[in-house]
């Protein structure tokens, strides 16, 4: 089982044919809601690769909240980790353009997650083998739960994002995952430098390029595969599910790393952050034709 804590929100999401700029008003072509937050999209990534997943959250009283927990139930996501507040779900509001995205986040319900309700989950974490965590949570609840996660010798993956949010508590997690932008706002420049001091924990994502770790030796570079993207919202998502899928099962890393990347080669085929996410049997066919 792979616990996930982490953020549940309502993506607004808008399209336009191009960024606007500072000041600028355009036309948009696209509006729709979908569900995502980073946690949630992780989740739904693992379960869809075939491994159960217990989710830890919030979610608001408001129709959001409701749509939500639906959702992730219809993933077959044990949502008893997940509470109700008496306020607003979060939401985050996705702009799309150019084969891009650019995104705000309004925390709501998510920051209302306590310390009290990691504890209330102390048993599901300890039965779990591996610990998913990003950082759309209030900090000093993702720095408890790394905590109590490696005092139950329970590995755990953390995807620091938003970057603005990683302490030095954080490097206590298992396994890091930035993406290239939240590595160089983390380490600076030289942030492939970084990676030698945490060899085969720390794993950069380079989009459509791959990925990128130190293996103890040498510096690796794990090919992307080749896609057309449609929406990118959800491809880091999706491989730190695939990745926290691949090594609960034991892979080693490089080949863990390659089935993240086919896994978020092909979530960005299809509009939406959890839209795209493919099962096991869609992977392993990337996996084998790319070989």
């Amino acid at each position: 089982m792979i616990t996930v804590v982490g953020s549940i929100n309502m993506d607004l999401v808008v399209g336009t044919e191009r960024f606007p700029k500072q000041g600028e008003t355009v036309l948009g072509n696209l509006y729709t809601t979908v569900p995502g937050g980073k946690g949630a999209n992780q989740a739904v990534a693992a379960a869809r690769l075939g491994d159960q997943v217990h989710m830890v959250g919030a979610v608001g009283s408001d129709a959001f909240g409701t749509q939500l927990l639906e959702g992730l139930e219809k993933e077959q996501i044990d949502t008893q980790g997940v509470k109700k507040t008496d306020g607003a779900s979060g939401i985050a509001n996705i702009l799309l353009s150019e084969g891009d995205n650019r995104i705000i986040v309004v925390p709501g319900a998510n920051h209302e997650l306590t310390k009290s309700d990691i504890d209330a989950q102390k048993k599901a974490i300890e039965k779990s083998s591996m610990v998913i965590l990003q950082l759309e949570l209030p900090i000093p609840v993702v720095e408890y739960t790394l905590q109590l996660a490696k005092e139950l010798g329970v590995p755990a993956i953390l995807n620091p994002a938003p970057a603005g949010g990683f302490t030095e508590a954080m490097k206590q997690a298992d396994f890091l995952t930035p993406n290239e932008t939240e590595a160089e706002e983390l380490f600076g420049t030289n942030w492939e430098l970084e990676l030698e001091r945490y060899p085969n924990r720390m794993v950069v994502t380079l989009g459509k390029n791959g990925a990128r770790y130190f293996d103890g030796d040498k510096h690796v570079t794990v090919e992307g595969f080749p896609t057309q993207a449609v929406d990118t919202t959800g491809a880091g998502d999706t491989f730190n599910g695939a990745l926290a899928v691949a090594l609960a099962e034991g892979s080693e890393f490089k080949e863990a790393v390659r089935f993240a990347n086919a896994a978020a080669s092909l979530s960005v085929e299809k509009f939406g952050a959890q839209g795209g996410m493919p099962n096991r049997m869609e992977v392993v066919s990337r996996m084998e034709a790319g070989e």
